[in-house]
Formats: C-alpha cells, structure tokens, sequence
C-alpha cells in the first residue's frame, strides 16, 4: 500500500511561485506513473499534469500555459509541482497520484493511490 502526502500548498499573492511536493511512503514509487490533478472551488477534479515513471516524459494540460512544471526525484520518493505566476484562477485543491503503471493516464480513474490534498490560494 502507498500513502501519498502533499505539502507546499498555502496562501499567496498572484505572480508568486509555489512548489507543491508529494512524498509517498509505504513502498517505492520509483516505478509508478505520478500525476497531479487540482480541483478549483465548484468544479470537478482535472489533471494538471503527469509524469512517467523515469522522469522523462511528461503532459501538461493546455490551460496551465507552461508556468507548471512536474517533475520526480525516486532517489526521494518524492513528486513535485511547480508553479509560476500563480493567478487567482488557480485556486485550488492539488492531489497527487500514483498508478501502477510506469506510463502516465490522463484519466483520474487510471490513478490507484491518491493523497489528501494541498489547498493553493492566490489572492488579487
């Protein structure tokens, strides 16, 4: 069993940069495809982006318009989420995942382990 904890999420002011982290425990999960997904207040969980199990290739959702960047260090079991120039509209509630499989999905229900969240707020 894998547990996946988020952190770095926060209160910030637009145009700041935050870097969201997941540290998985339980087992490795230097073989797992990992993705974030963020659900903005109101709306429906989405992916954000994902990364296959070697680092090397990865997918971003067009409308995160190249100011995230994902990317894993399985020397630490750990994924990361960067964000740049945050906006107001990217309020909200990012989970990290982890699949079985070491080539990412874009769908939420390919995803077998899931954390509990990190709240990012970005004020005006």
């Amino acid at each position: 069993q894998v547990q996946l904890v988020e952190s770095g999420g926060g209160l910030v002011q637009a145009g700041a940069s935050l870097r969201l982290s997941c540290g998985a425990s339980g087992r490795t999960v230097s073989s797992d495809a990992m993705a974030w997904f963020g659900q903005a207040p109101g709306k429906v969980r989405d992916l954000v982006a994902a990364i296959d199990w070697t680092g090397s290739t990865t997918h971003y959702e067009d409308a995160v318009e190249c100011r995230f960047t994902i990317s894993r260090d399985n020397a630490k079991n750990t994924a990361y989420l960067q964000i740049t120039s945050l906006k107001p509209q990217d309020t909200a509630v990012y989970y990290c995942a982890a699949s079985h499989t070491d080539y990412y999905s874009l769908s939420q229900y390919n995803y077998d382990y899931w954390g509990q969240g990190t709240q990012v707020t970005v004020s005006s």
